[in-house]
């Protein structure tokens, strides 16, 4: 009676190590991100006053592949001027955060999103009229082949009271995975 009792405990043990050993074997390893940065002083050019209006702006641009699947993220950090009054809506008229997935060899676009909700971020400042943020787009991916790809992002500003529209801010894009 005792053999099959063992023999019983041996055998759901060795079944338990098995599932267990199969189950981890299905885990993925989360993807290793490679990121570049760059940063641009822009200007407010709805401001023609006396006083400071530079946007100190960098984007982040960060992509990784499992497979052949290509994700790719940005973070963008500002420090802007303090002149205008406290969480100023009228500072833009729109401002987009453009996030794409690229071809690495040839610079087509593969997939691109607009991230708008940077707008009121940018516009939003503490109660001292300082702004300083920072805002991360979701994630965007694809199947990209095993050609190489890349993580672009464009900020779009259009300034309030200038008459020009959308203005074009080309940042860095990510290493090729």
């Amino acid at each position: 009676m005792k053999k099959i009792r063992l023999k019983r405990t041996v055998a759901l043990l060795t079944s338990t190590l098995m599932l267990a050993g199969a189950a981890a074997a299905r885990v993925v390893a989360a993807p290793q991100y490679r990121c570049s940065s760059s940063t641009q002083d822009i200007d407010d050019a709805g401001y023609s006053g006396p006083w400071p209006d530079n946007w100190k702006i960098t984007v982040e641009v960060c992509s990784a592949r499992s497979g052949s699947t290509v994700t790719s993220y940005a973070t963008a950090k500002w420090e802007g001027p303090s002149y205008y009054t406290v969480d100023d809506p009228t500072i833009l008229d729109g401002a987009k955060l453009r996030l794409q997935i690229k071809h690495a060899h040839t610079g087509r676009v593969l997939l691109e999103r607009d991230f708008a909700e940077i707008e009121s971020r940018l516009e939003d400042s503490d109660s001292s009229s300082n702004r300083r943020g920072r805002y991360r787009t979701s994630t965007i991916g694809m199947r990209a082949g095993s050609d190489g790809a890349v993580g672009d992002a464009v900020l779009l500003l259009d300034w309030h009271a200038d008459g020009r529209g959308y203005r074009r801010y080309d940042y860095a894009g990510s290493p090729a995975v």
